[in-house]
């Protein structure tokens, strides 16, 4: 079976993504906000997802972390503004969340896309799980994509990892750049 998505390379230019806020705003989610200059985006399977709700609810631990060492960060998914509005409900997080991401932005991105088992799971195509990690000069640093909700990087050794990279005393390049 052939994929119809072409996977980032690490330390390509990481594409533009604007999605949409819960107010009806167009936020383009690549960009780091407020004193950060680097970028960690989740992407989430929707509400229908209960691993992903655990997975983002693990996430506000880590924040003051992240921000402490200059990385912003925002979680997306394909759900419309109501679904996300639902999922707030189960979800506890001190981070922004978007919604709308489009086919062609999860294509754009590499990710895995699933058909809904059924209209109770949810009524769109949705991505399968993917974390980008953008750097300064907009490169992407750290990616990962999976094809199922089972398979995701741990919050606590990532955040770990991204504290070493950005200590400059470790001169820690962009890894996985040999084609």
């Amino acid at each position: 079976m052939k994929s119809h998505t072409a996977k980032l390379a690490a330390g390509s230019e990481f594409p533009s993504l604007p999605v949409q806020s819960l107010d009806g705003e167009t936020v383009d989610i690549s960009k780091p906000a407020g004193d950060a200059d680097w970028k960690l985006v989740i992407v989430y399977r929707g509400v229908h997802c209960p691993l992903c709700t655990r997975y983002l609810n693990g996430v506000p631990d880590y924040v003051e972390r992240l921000r402490a060492i200059g990385v912003d960060i925002a979680a997306v998914s394909a759900d419309s503004g109501e679904q996300l509005q639902r999922h707030l409900e189960k979800l506890e997080v001190n981070f922004p969340l978007y919604h709308g991401l489009t086919l062609e932005q999860m294509e754009q991105l590499g990710l895995y896309i699933s058909v809904p088992r059924s209209e109770q799971e949810t009524d769109h195509l949705f991505p399968e799980p993917g974390l980008f990690v953008i750097n300064q000069d907009g490169q992407l640093q750290v990616v990962d994509v999976s094809n199922n909700p089972f398979v995701r990087p741990d919050i606590e050794p990532l955040v770990n990892g991204l504290e070493w990279i950005r200590n400059p005393d470790n001169n820690y390049p962009i890894r996985g750049t040999h084609q």
